[in-house]
C-alpha cells in the first residue's frame, strides 16, 4: 500500500510540482493550500508524513505544524518545511514547533525524494 502524504502550499504551481514529483515516485497525495484548509483535509485521514511551506494565509506553516502536533493522531507524523526562508531563526522556530526538516525552495526533485525516502521510506 502506497504511502499518503500532505503537501500544504498556496502556490498552486508549487503544490502541483511536489505532488507530481511524490506522484510519480509512487506516494499518494493530498494537497492543500494553508493550514487550516489542511486541518479540514485530515479529518478521518491518516498520513505518513506532511510537507508545508511557511508563508501561507489564514494559517501559516509555524501555526499550522503546531495545530497538527496538538492531535494525538498526527503528534508523530514527521513534517518537512519547503519554503523560500532559510534564516536561522526561522529554522529554529521551525525545529521548537515539529519540523523535521528543512528545505529551501526552489528544490530538485531529487533532492525532495531523498529526503522523503530518507524519513518514511
Amino acid at each position: 500500500m502506497a504511502k499518503t502524504l500532505l503537501i500544504v502550499d498556496d502556490a498552486v504551481s508549487m503544490r502541483g510540482l511536489v505532488a507530481m514529483t511524490l506522484r510519480n515516485s509512487g506516494y499518494e497525495v493530498i494537497e492543500a493550500s494553508d493550514g487550516k484548509e489542511a486541518l479540514n483535509r485530515l479529518q478521518g485521514k491518516k498520513v505518513s508524513m506532511v510537507i508545508t511551506d511557511l508563508n501561507m494565509p489564514n494559517m501559516n506553516g509555524i501555526e499550522f505544524v503546531k495545530a497538527l502536533k496538538s492531535l494525538p493522531a498526527f503528534k508523530f507524523v514527521p513534517i518537512v518545511m519547503l519554503t523560500t526562508e532559510s534564516e536561522d531563526g526561522k529554522k529554529q522556530e521551525g525545529k521548537d514547533a515539529g519540523v523535521k526538516a528543512w528545505m529551501v525552495k526552489p528544490f530538485k526533485p531529487d533532492a525532495l525524494l531523498g529526503v522523503v525516502r530518507k524519513i518514511i521510506g
